[in-house]
């Protein structure tokens, strides 16, 4: 069996991650979204998540729950070991991810693709206020590492989403979809 895609989801704050998330999985439904665990009050909206203390994600990694973790704008995250599995099986398996985990993460995943999705700072700012979870100092310091330049030697995927929300998860789709002979 072919293991799966682990295709990494990045992009700068307010650039619309989950909602092309959201659509990719829309279409292509055997796509598995992961779900995953960070620290951060529950029900704050965007991603589905699992929320947990400071100490309890202290204590996940500890365990070993985790695949690859990281900590970012004030708050830890990590994707549950479990993905592995999933891979195993030959799903794909689209995660919202870190930039600065990505090299951790392409040394742990055989078959591992950025999908990385960036917006004008224009685009980045208005969708940053309209969620309304940073403030305007907040919003400013997230535009100002808004191009922050991938690692090295990964296969990324580059896709738009300064445009409606349908022509950008057609077109990832279609970058997404393995090649035919």
């Amino acid at each position: 069996m072919t293991q799966g895609r682990l295709i990494a989801v990045v992009g700068p704050s307010g650039v619309g991650k989950d909602s092309v998330m959201a659509g990719l999985h829309d279409l292509m439904p055997s796509m598995h979204l992961v779900r995953r665990v960070i620290t951060r009050a529950p029900g704050l909206g965007g991603e589905d998540y699992d929320a947990a203390t400071p100490a309890a994600f202290e204590t996940l990694v500890q365990n070993g729950a985790f695949a690859v973790h990281w900590g970012a704008h004030g708050l830890r995250y990590g994707i549950p070991l479990n993905v592995r599995d999933r891979l195993h099986t030959g799903t794909n398996c689209l995660v919202n991810f870190s930039r600065k985990a990505l090299s951790d993460a392409v040394k742990i995943f055989p078959n591992f693709v950025v999908l990385n999705i960036t917006a004008s700072e224009e685009t980045l700012a208005k969708r940053l206020a309209a969620r309304g979870r940073e403030n305007q100092e907040d919003i400013a310091k997230r535009i100002s590492v808004a191009d922050k330049p991938l690692p090295a030697g990964l296969k990324v995927i580059y896709v738009s989403n300064d445009g409606p929300l349908p022509t950008t998860i057609a077109h990832a789709a279609k970058l997404l979809q393995p090649v035919r002979a």
